[in-house]
């Protein structure tokens, strides 16, 4: 399944992957915060299934408050809802083909993502309630983590389409005025700041504030202390990222000036990558890949995935994924 996990991956780092076991555990997190502050978190993580291969991705926040991934049933990746605990499950998105990295534009009329019907990633949007769907590019390169701007008339998205590497692009809602907002290296996962003057992004390892008045780029995280695949809290006053700093992928919050860092989720083995705050700043989903099978094979890792949900304030943690 091609998802924004098995691209990120395919980027930046190789990917871990092995079977689940049945059981439930509650864990007490040691964490050490900014200026060696220690934040205990306690959360229920809930298995099911033994034996099973879930191959979910690229979790977002429907305008009611479920949850909208990427879900690869039988060998190709759907659009699928469900509520915080994968209740209420079912399929907005079912073609000839992968669909992934879906988004909602503010007013929730619309539905951003990627599809790769024809056998290339492009960026198509949906009028929600239909099943018309709108191709928004056309290029032979890949085109995928589209992002609505604050205001819906815009979208930012990452392609290969005039470097080896990665860049940022922009273009009016309709596809129309596609602009390039970066030069080389790898620039991947774009996210608008609240206000809209700002994108989130990162450059190789490490996350970046773009200034879309000048494209000015300010740094947050320096590798090996990484960050990647950042998102906004509603606010504007936290981001949250993934990190593998401590040797595995986890999730961590912090101001935007890049300070007040903190771990909010670890799994007891394997990694937490690719978060999602959710609109009213209380949660963040994520994706737990569990660990094992070779790391040199970063295609097979990353079709293993299992989406979940951090509430901030309980640090309970719910499995969407069944």
């Amino acid at each position: 399944m091609a998802d924004s996990a098995q691209e990120r991956r395919r980027l930046d780092r190789d990917g871990p992957a092995r079977s689940l076991y049945e059981r439930i555990i509650l864990l007490v997190l040691g964490i050490t915060a900014l200026a060696g502050a220690i934040l205990a978190v306690g959360w229920l993580w809930a298995h099911s299934g033994v034996g099973s291969t879930i191959r979910d991705s690229g979790p977002n926040w429907a305008p009611d408050g479920r949850l909208i991934f990427a879900s690869d049933q039988d060998g190709q990746a759907d659009l699928v809802l469900a509520d915080r605990v994968g209740g209420n499950r079912t399929v907005f998105m079912h073609r000839a083909g992968d669909e992934g990295g879906p988004m909602y534009s503010p007013d929730g009329k619309w539905l951003v993502f990627w599809g790769s019907w024809d056998g290339n990633p492009e960026i198509y949007v949906r009028e929600v309630g239909t099943e018309i769907d709108r191709r928004l590019t056309t290029n032979p390169a890949i085109d995928r983590a589209p992002a609505w701007s604050r205001d819906g008339r815009q979208i930012a998205f990452m392609s290969n389409r005039d470097n080896h590497n990665f860049d940022i692009y922009r273009m009016n809602a309709d596809g129309s005025n596609v602009e390039r907002l970066t030069t080389g290296r790898s620039n991947a996962f774009p996210e608008y700041s609240p206000d809209g003057s700002q994108l989130l992004l990162h450059i190789d390892r490490d996350v970046y504030l773009m200034n879309l008045s000048n494209l000015g780029l300010r740094r947050l995280t320096n590798d090996p202390n990484n960050g990647m695949h950042p998102t906004w809290a509603p606010d504007g006053l936290h981001i949250a990222y993934m990190s593998w700093r401590n040797g595995h992928s986890e999730i961590f919050t912090a101001r935007p000036d890049g300070s007040e860092t903190q771990v909010v989720v670890t799994m007891p083995s394997g990694d937490a990558v690719d978060p999602r705050w959710s609109p009213d700043g209380r949660s963040i989903a994520f994706v737990h890949v569990p660990e094992g099978i070779d790391r040199q094979s970063p295609v097979v890792a990353a079709t293993t995935g299992i989406v979940y949900v951090l509430e901030l304030d309980s640090a309970r943690i719910s499995r969407v994924s069944k």
